[in-house]
């Protein structure tokens, strides 16, 4: 529970008796604000700071002899984590004092960097990057900080930018460092907005070794999925569910494409692995899914694995495009059915907008052709309207009115 779900929710509970007035004010003491807006200040102020001070020596570092160079690198580091370290012991300055932190963590990036290039390293050895990643999980851990933790996810995925596209490797002691030491931290301390950091750049280096191994990019979809399946087994469900929202957007985005311009012969070596294997390999993950949703009593999400239904299998050409629009119908429209089940209003507008943007997909792709243009647009926008209406009216009758 969060002081906002409190202050959004709370007034509704007290309309319909389940608290008393009393009580509401007690929980919300319990959840302080926390000046979110005024502490995420310093945070932001240390980034720039950081890069202020990374240009300021970048663009006089050959001027600058060897030994002033060190020194200056040892010097800019040791005072950040000293005065880091000085605001969290006064206390009532931890936003600064990570934010201090934080920027060390960036200027022991920076040295690593410009001592390499003084050595002539860095061009051969991806070894030194791997010491920032493991410097930033460490310091993940011993301050606990979110702000670290996401500074440290972002770092991964530029080393392993790094690796793929400069030394043509993939480092997977960083991607290990990733899944295992950063997702067990998040394991322990479930976080929504984590919960989102942390998929999307164990997916963004899950696409980096797919292009690494030069294999088929729906194997792609096998790690995201496993993203998602970690999701149905963690009991706390906002973090879960935050989990799994990169992997279901990548799933959607792809499946939407694929309406769009599967018809294209040359996707065909793009997409299709080999059958058994990668139907296998699916089938395994949709297991460990299953077994997570029954353990927390979350069966009626399976509808989400509707999206990775295989029709990239299919022939090419018009039975694609429609079985993918099938595909994308009944997913939007299994995610309005439940959302009107839950009276979730958000939700009921996400599904709105994916069935929305699923009927225009399946317009343009079947009627572009063979209309007017002008007589085209025309019924389109009618279309539109009058979806919009219907789902506006349904929706109304599904969710409770609002308390006066």
């Amino acid at each position: 529970m969060s002081r906002k779900l409190l202050e959004t929710e709370g007034p509704k509970w007290v309309a319909q008796g389940i608290i008393a007035p009393e009580q509401q004010q007690r929980l919300l003491a319990l959840y302080p604000d926390e000046g979110r807006v005024v502490g995420l200040l310093p945070l932001l102020g240390s980034l720039l700071v950081g890069l202020s001070a990374l240009s300021l020596i970048a663009a006089n570092w050959q001027a600058l002899p060897e030994p002033a160079r060190l020194l200056l690198l040892l010097a800019a580091l040791g005072g950040a984590y000293a005065a880091g370290e000085y605001f969290l012991r006064r206390g009532g300055n931890d936003s600064l004092g990570i934010g201090l932190i934080g920027l060390g963590l960036l200027l022991f990036g920076a040295g690593i960097v410009l001592t390499s290039q003084m050595y002539q390293l860095i061009g051969y050895d991806v070894t030194g990057l791997l010491a920032w990643v493991v410097a930033g999980t460490a310091l993940t851990f011993v301050y606990q900080s979110r702000f670290l933790f996401a500074l440290t996810v972002v770092i991964g995925g530029i080393v392993q930018g790094y690796s793929t596209g400069q030394l043509s490797g993939f480092s997977y002691f960083t991607a290990a460092l990733t899944v295992l030491g950063l997702g067990a931290y998040w394991w322990r301390r479930p976080d929504a907005l984590l919960g989102g950091v942390l998929a999307s750049g164990i997916l963004w280096q899950a696409g980096l070794l797919v292009g690494f191994l030069h294999a088929k990019i729906t194997w792609f979809f096998i790690p995201a999925m496993l993203i998602y399946a970690a999701g149905d087994w963690l009991a706390d469900r906002p973090a879960g569910r935050a989990l799994q929202v990169p992997p279901l957007i990548a799933a959607f985005l792809f499946t939407f494409g694929l309406a769009l311009y599967g018809e294209t012969d040359t996707y065909a070596g793009l997409l299709r692995p080999p059958f058994l294997a990668y139907l296998g390999a699916l089938l395994a993950v949709f297991g460990v899914s299953v077994a997570g949703k029954r353990a927390r009593g979350r069966l009626g999400s399976l509808t989400d694995w509707l999206l990775l239904l295989p029709g990239f299998y299919l022939p090419s050409g018009l039975a694609l495009a429609v079985a993918t629009l099938v595909v994308l119908y009944a997913y939007s429209g299994t995610m309005l059915w439940r959302a009107q089940q839950e009276n979730n209003p958000d939700r009921i507008t996400l599904g709105t907008t994916l069935f929305i943007l699923t009927t225009m997909a399946a317009y343009f792709k079947l009627t572009w052709a063979f209309m007017d243009k002008s007589l085209f647009f025309l019924c389109g926008g009618a279309l539109l309207l009058g979806l919009s209406w219907y789902l506006r009216r349904a929706s109304a009758r599904a969710l409770p009115p609002k308390p006066e």
